[in-house]
Parts: C-alpha cells; structure tokens; sequence
C-alpha cells in the first residue's frame, strides 16, 4: 500500500512582476517527485474571493485548502508591502485599501473535536488588518462586519452572548413557580434580541459601543450611522444616530412601549427613516409604523398610513439615491401565528375539534396553484414577502407599487417607472411547462401597471434602460424594442441575416438568447450579443451595426463586454466612442483573449489571446485596476492586476502554481472526430503522467454536455464526487471528457453515440486500451452512464453518482430540495422527452436504463446520497434491484443524511478512495478490495458521549 506522504508546505504569496508573456512562458518544469496522493489534495490550496479596494491599491483574497483551514492574503498593488493573515477567509477591503477585515472561522481541529452541542455554541471570529503598520486586532463571536462607503468606519457586530443556563446547572432545590414565573418575565423572542455593537474610527482607532443593536445602517456619503437598540426586558428602545466626522453620539429617539425595527438614512443627510411596532406584541404579528425623523430638527413626522396594507417584521427601507423617494414593504394583514390547542383535561381528551386539531395533514388539491412540498419550501419566503411601496418625501404622497396580483419588482435607480412581473398564472403549469412570467411597467407615481410582456420565460427578463425610455426583451429568436411613450414595439432583428438564439440550444423549448450588454448613454443604444459577436443597436433609427466587424463569426470568437464595475443598483452605461474591454472565447482553440472595442466604431484590436483560459474577477470602483486569473490545465489560476485598458500588461500577484511543481503534472490537447450520424464533436484529453508514445493507456471517461472548453482548464484540486483528474493522470490514467449533442426525444441514444465514437477515436488514436475504458458521470451525467452500458459493451467499469434509472417513474417525483415536480424536466428541460408520459410512453420507457439491466455485462457502481433534493435517491434502489435481480456484477453505495453532492468530507474522501479502487481493480486488474468481493456487513458503533 503506498504510503501517505507529508503535505506541502503552504504556497509563498510573491509578487511575480513579470509581464503576461506567451501561455509557454509557464510551462511547468518538474523536478522528478512523488506521485500524486489524497493527502495532497487534501493540502492543495485554491484562491477564493479575491477583493479589490474602491481606490485599486489594495488586493485580498482568501487561500484554502481542500481540508483544513484558511488563511488571508493580502498585497498591496503599489508598493512590496504583503501580508499573510491566519484564518482569514471571506475579505472586505476599506475603500481606500489601508485596513482589510476577514472573516476568521474556528478551526476545523476544534470543530471536528467539539460534541455537537458545543459546536452550536461555536462562532466565527473577525481579524482587522492595518496595511500601514501590520497590526492585526482580533474579534472573538462576530455575527457581520462592514466597511462604511467612504471607508472612514468599520462596524462590528457581535453575536449574542450565551445564555448561562447553557453554562450553569440549575439549583435543583429552587422553587419551580418562581422559576417558570421568571422564565415568563424575562423570555424575549429571538427576533427582538439586540447584540453588542461596535463602530471604530478607522482614522484614530476610536471605539465606542452600543448595546442591544438589533440594527444598523451607514449612509453612502459617510456623514452618518444609524442604530436601533432594543432593550426589551429594561423597556428601553432607542434610534441611536453618531455623526462619522465626530463620532459624536445622540439618542435621537427612545420608546418605552414601542420596538424600534427597521433603520436607514436619505443620501442627502436629511432624514433616518424607522420603523416601529407595540414592544408587547409577538414579533410574529406585530403591525409597524414608519416614521421620519428630520436629522437637523429631531423633528419625527409619521408616514401616512391606510387600512389596506400594513407593515410588519419584513419591512425593509431604501432611500433614493438622489433622497427624493423612500422605497419599502408592505403587507395586506398582519396577525399573529395560529396555535394548535393542547389537551388540557379530561374533556379535552374526547373534544372532535381539539382531537382532530391535532392531526398531522396535508391536502393536495388538483386545482393547488403549487404542489404541496414546493409550497412548503416556498413557505418562509412567502411569509417574509412584502409588497413595494415608495414614499416620495416631496409631497408625502405613498404609492403602492406591488401587490398580491404583481408581487415582483426589480428596483434600481429609476424616477419613474420600474419593471414588475407576476409568475402567479403559471404556477400550476410549471409542474410540466417550465418558468413564466408577465412583465409590467409600473408608475411611480400613480402605482399604475402598463402589462408589456405575457408568458415570457423567466431567464429572459426584459431590460429597463437608465432613462427609463425604452425596454429591451428576447423572444422567440427575435431582440425587440419597446418604446414607453408611444407605446410602440420594434423588431430590431428581423432584417439581420444572423440568428440570435442560442445555436447549441439542444432541448425541447424555445431556444434563449445570447443576452445583452450595457446600454449607451442617454439611452442612444444598447449592445445586444449573438452567438459570436456584439451587435449595436440605435433606439432612434433602429439601425444595427456589428460592433465587432463581424470577425467573432468569422473566427469562431465568442466576444462579451467584460471587466465591469459590479453595482446592482447602477447599471453600467457607455458612452460614444468610449473604449471597452471585451472577453473572447475562441471556439475552435477554446482558447481566450482579451479584446477592445470602441463605441460607435466597428472593429475590434486584440490586446492579448492565446491556449489558456482567462476569468475576470474584480474591478475597482474607483480606478483602472482589473484583476483576473488565467489558467491552463498545466497552470495554476494564478490573480493578475492591470489597468482596464491593457490586460496585456498585468503583473502576476500571486504564485499558487509553485504547489504544482511538487509533482510530474500532464497535459491536456483537444480531440476531433465524427460521430455516425457525420456530426463533428470535440472533446479532451488528457494524457497520463510520463506519457509515452505507443503505450496504450486505460481511460477514464468524465462528461456530461459540453466538455470541450475545459481544455486549458486547471483541474479542480478536490476530493468530491467527481475524478479527481490530477490524480487519475498521475495514476496512470488517461482522461477523456467528450462533447455530448443531444437529440429531443432519444438523450440515451444520442449520448451513447457521442461517447462510443469518442472512445473509438482514441482507441484509433493508440492512446486507449480497448479493455480498459471506464464511464463515470454524475447526475445527468450518471443517467447517462447507467444508460450506456445497457446499449454498448464498450466500458469494461462504470461509475454512476445519483442517476435517474427509470423515467416513468422519475417522470412524476419530486425535487425534495425544492419541493418542484420533476415532470418539466422531462417535457422541456435537461432529460429531453420533450412530450408527457402518457402521449409517448415508449420513450420513457426506451430512454430508461432500468428496462435493460438484462443486457448490461459492464461491470456498476451506483452511488447516492440518501437525502437527495434533486434526484430521489430511489432510482438508485431500482437500478440496483433491477441488476441484482438479473444476477449483474453490482454494488450501491449509500451515504447516509448526504444530499444530491457529497458534503461530508469522510464521505467524499471515501467515495473518491473507492472509486480509485473499484477503476483499478477493473481496468488495470489490481486485486478487488474486501468491500468489493465482500460487501460490508451493517454494524452499529457506540455513540460518542
């Protein structure tokens, strides 16, 4: 047995300030070492989260490892200065980059040692870094930190204290009554509790506190913080305001009897806007008011107020940005939550109401806008739903904007209209239909709904432009424009020779468009994208020009807008000629590059591309700065810095690659052939470590659709429930990943074609041993699998994580995550059919891999976790009853409270061990591990205490 080497040394965060050279100036060059082991990529750290500052001086990022714990890097982007923070995960940089806060969680030893009761107890911590000194102050039980806008200010919230009856046994001789009285007395709901507060001037490191917070709100303009502290048992509820310039700190507002609810600030610096409600009334159906308080009087003015809708728990408040409007929830009754009566006496116990009251029932009606267990996952969201209203503060006149018939309603900076939608006529249909939607326009002033759009698939929202002018909408292959004011709709498409739906659209539904980019300014123009290229289109003469010159078509480049500022309130605009950054994905080198273009002038330059792949990440706020990765499967994603406008010049950041060059590492190369049908596909491979010329190879094959583009991918350094490819390759192992094209009404036979003729490429190629391939997919990828070792003996071992075995009874389950039906699965989406079970039963029954477990001779491992919420893990019990039945070579793994993916790690370092095992055994011919020849007896193990 090979023995389990030391980890590697954690990866040195340096600063490589080398220009982004050709992809081969990377090319790793190993050094003979040991063979790739769990152990190691347990070790292997991957980059997460990477941060810039608003000034673009400061870059932060979390490095984890696969097990074990975090830690924080940070780098400054303008000097050598570099800091590397113990724990550290999730960071916030402050705008001007001189602190960074991380999230600081407990360690995974403690963790893993702790009961379960005392890893309930067991909270994350906060670490804030001082760029300038290096100073690291740490914070013990953090419930959320923030930065405020202008970065002079860190808020800290602290978790509530734990209870010392948690801590502290009870004085057995104490008298119950009084005990039960003073649990009554001082028992608070857990929504009232207010926690420790602390606000530090970041300039001075003054700190003051605040207790019983229950919350808090910083303006964007950095004049203002705004509290609630709720003292329930002292009877002492305050709106708590400190002025940031001086930390000055007043109680604008104290309530004996009122809880203090919701908290937020107009951007001007005029009014805190609140909420509150009777303190003595449940949380659970308490009404509240709202309430303004004029900053520079103290005067409070109530909003006004109707009997229609009321405001409860799950009123949330946002001032416009230009303070003319303050946007809210409301409700149309609030009450409080029904209680199920309790036998009580003897009466009780014979009482047909108080008995039946007692049930436990569910009914499903055939008319239910919702299935039973969809509405009960939708319960809570229902629950804390409310319905927009806005308050324009010049005239104090409320407009209820959403209500029960439009509940939805997609908020940004507009003046004057927003765009609603309703999907309450589709809900019964999406059982077998899919997602719909009917989008309105709505008025901010009056609150009138102009319906514009009717049964529009949820992913293809419209598109409100900034001015609120015009929106643009995809539909049925087609880009529109609709004009507000006149009311006017225009197909801006319809005379362009070129489609904009989606080409590789594959299922039985309207194909999707390609999307849109930004709009230009004052409303002149949108982008709009097809397959290749970007299209610019003019609101005023309808006329359309391809921004990229059409050379995306030309050269098989997928050109996107990329690189832009993230603010979900502020779209971004372009104006003429303005240069932008464009991403570029090259289909047949599945290479990527970066690209720009200028508004209003058609032509693209090409700024850098090669045989990598490139992700962008981050854009500062307040300058250039753009950071990206950029990988291939022999390159570590690695974070580069630039300026927008020349990606070509980055300075590499970070150097995690050096992990990499431990081992022997392989190479991946694209694949093409032609299935039987003579339809060209194209897949990767990967090669074994030490490749040698001639020597044919096991294989693994891994799929599920497309494969293709993850050629100059670095492999996941993981444990899960896929092959770990860095292993399998070092193990001797050759790695196909195929394209997959699918035809409506027969995905098991399509797919079988695609993956047999694959596999036959490489055979002909001389890379594949022809008695040594194995399949292994999971999910759609493990129907897949389950189905084609009932049609081709071509796999000699095949794995299969949480297949769908039997689609005619699949057909009518449930999504246990989401409570859904599985049938539109089936009608419209992922599996295919694309009719009901009862107009084509034979093509259930055709597709299913269960209806042909006789003429299966492969060789199976089904595994599934026994709480699936997306595939019931009873397929798996069918597939497996139905090969044991028929006296195949079968094992069933099954992982106990694990869902639809592995999130136990023994789990997924077990499964991912005897996975290797089980390929080993059948492909390379290694001796079969006991669990294999043996199965495993159920034994019961002694609790821990």
């Amino acid at each position: 047995m090979r023995k389990t080497l030391k980890s590697l040394p954690i990866a040195s965060f340096i600063l490589a300030s080398a220009s982004l050279l050709t992809a081969g100036a990377y090319a790793s060059s190993p050094s003979s070492s040991h063979s790739i082991v769990p152990d190691d990529i347990m070790h292997f750290e991957s980059l997460k989260k990477p941060v810039v500052s608003d000034s673009g001086t400061m870059l932060a990022v979390e490095v984890a490892p696969d097990r074990g714990d975090s830690h924080g890097l940070v780098k400054s982007l303008t000097s050598s200065k570099k800091f590397t923070v113990d724990g550290g995960s999730k960071p916030k940089v402050s705008r001007d980059g001189r602190f960074v806060a991380f999230v600081v969680k407990n360690s995974l030893l403690d963790s893993e040692m702790a009961s379960a009761k005392e890893k309930k107890k067991l909270k994350s911590g906060m670490v804030l870094l001082d760029t300038t000194s290096g100073k690291e102050t740490r914070f013990e039980r953090v419930k959320t930190f923030e930065f405020n806008e202008t970065g002079t200010h860190l808020a800290v919230w602290f978790e509530a204290e734990e209870n010392e009856g948690d801590s502290k046994k009870t004085d057995k001789n104490a008298d119950s009554k009084k005990k039960e009285q003073k649990s009554k007395q001082e028992k608070v709901d857990k929504f009232d509790k207010g926690t420790e507060f602390q606000l530090i001037s970041l300039k001075n490191g003054y700190k003051q506190g605040v207790k019983n917070v229950t919350r808090f709100y910083f303006d964007k303009v950095g004049k203002h913080l705004v509290l609630a502290s709720n003292d329930v048992k002292s009877k002492k509820h305050q709106l708590v305001s400190i002025k940031l310039n001086s930390n000055e700190k007043e109680i604008v507002r104290q309530y004996n009897d009122q809880q203090v609810g919701e908290v937020s600030l107009s951007e001007d610096g005029r009014y805190i806007a609140f909420t509150h409600g009777v303190a003595a009334n449940a949380p659970y159906g308490r009404e509240y008011k709202l309430s303004l308080l004029e900053i520079a009087t103290g005067v409070v003015k109530p909003a006004p107020v109707n009997d229609e809708w009321k405001l409860n728990r799950y009123t949330t408040l946002r001032f416009s940005q230009d303070s003319n409007r303050l946007f809210f929830g409301r409700v149309p009754h609030v009450s409080q939550q029904l209680e199920i009566k309790k036998i009580e006496n003897q009466a009780d116990l014979f009482n047909e109401k108080i008995v039946t009251g007692q049930r436990e029932l569910r009914i499903w009606h055939g008319d239910d806008a919702r299935i039973k267990p969809n509405e009960v996952k939708q319960y809570k969201k229902e629950q804390e739903r409310t319905y927009l209203a806005v308050l324009h503060l010049q005239g104090n006149n409320l407009v209820q904007l959403a209500d029960e018939a439009v509940p939805d309603i997609e908020l940004q900076e507009q003046s004057r209209f927003v765009i609603a939608s309703s999907d309450i006529p589709y809900r019964k249909m999406i059982t077998w239909a899919g997602f719909y939607r009917d989008y309105y326009l709505v008025d901010l002033n009056t609150g009138r709904k102009i319906p514009f759009l009717t049964q529009q698939p949820t992913n293809e929202a419209p598109n409100l432009s900034p001015k609120e002018r015009f929106v643009s909408y995809y539909q049925q292959g087609q880009v529109y424009l609709y004009q507000i004011s006149q009311d006017r709709r225009h197909n801006l498409t319809k005379d362009l020779k070129v489609s904009f739906a989606d080409e590789d659209h594959d299922y039985p539904s309207n194909a999707p468009g390609y999307g849109f980019g930004p709009w230009l300014e004052n409303d002149a123009g949108l982008l709009v994208y097809d397959k290749y290229d970007i299209w610019q289109m003019n609101t005023e003469s309808l006329e359309a020009f391809k921004l990229t010159a059409g050379k995306g078509r030309k050269q098989g480049i997928q050109y996107r807008v990329t690189g832009l500022v993230e603010d979900e309130n502020t779209p971004d605009v372009f104006a003429i000629d303005q240069q932008v950054l464009l991403h570029g994905y090259n289909e047949k080198t599945k290479g990527d590059g970066y690209y720009q273009a200028k508004i209003g002038v058609s032509g693209v330059t090409t700024l850098m591309e090669g045989d990598y792949k490139i992700k962008p990440l981050a854009r500062s706020k307040d300058s250039n700065t753009l950071v990206f990765s950029k990988e291939r499967y022999d390159l570590f994603p690695d974070l580069y810095t630039a300026e927008y406008s020349a990606p070509q010049a980055a300075t590499r950041q970070t150097d995690l690659d050096a992990q990499k060059r431990k081992f022997n590492w392989s190479q991946s190369e694209l694949v093409h052939w032609t299935n039987g049908d003579g339809q060209p596909l194209d897949g990767v491979l990967i090669k074994p470590t030490n490749y040698e010329e001639g020597k044919r190879y096991p294989v693994l094959v891994y799929f599920y659709r497309f494969m293709s583009d993850r050629l100059h991918a670095f492999p996941q350094m993981k444990l899960n429930h896929r092959p770990n490819f860095a292993w399998y390759a070092d193990n001797g192992y050759a790695i196909f990943l195929p394209d997959i094209r699918f035809e409506v009404g027969y995905p098991g036979a399509t797919s079988v074609q695609a993956l047999t003729s694959g596999v036959q490429k490489l055979i002909e190629m001389g890379i594949a041993d022809p008695d040594a391939v194995g399949i292994q997919g999971h999910s759609w990828g493990g129907y897949q699998t389950a189905f084609a070792v009932t049609q081709t003996h071509i796999f000699k071992a095949a794995v299969t994580g949480a297949p769908v075995s039997n689609m005619t009874s699949a057909y009518s389950g449930i999504r246990h995550g989401s409570g859904l039906a599985r049938q539109f699965q089936y009608e419209t989406g992922q599996s295919r059919i694309g009719e009901s079970l009862f107009r084509a039963p034979q093509k259930y029954i055709e597709n299913s891999p269960v209806f042909y477990a006789e003429r299966i001779k492969t060789p199976m491992m089904i595994m599934f976790g026994d709480k699936d919420d997306a595939v019931p893990w009873e397929q798996g019990i069918e597939l497996y009853l139905a090969m044991r039945r028929a006296g195949k070579d079968v094992v069933f793994l099954q992982y106990q409270d694990e869902p639809h993916h592995l999130k136990k790690y023994p789990n997924k370092l077990d499964y991912s061990i005897r996975m290797m095992e089980y390929f080993d055994h059948y492909l390379k011919g290694k001796p079969a591990p006991a669990w294999l020849t043996q199965g495993e007896a159920y034994t019961e193990y002694k609790k821990a205490d």
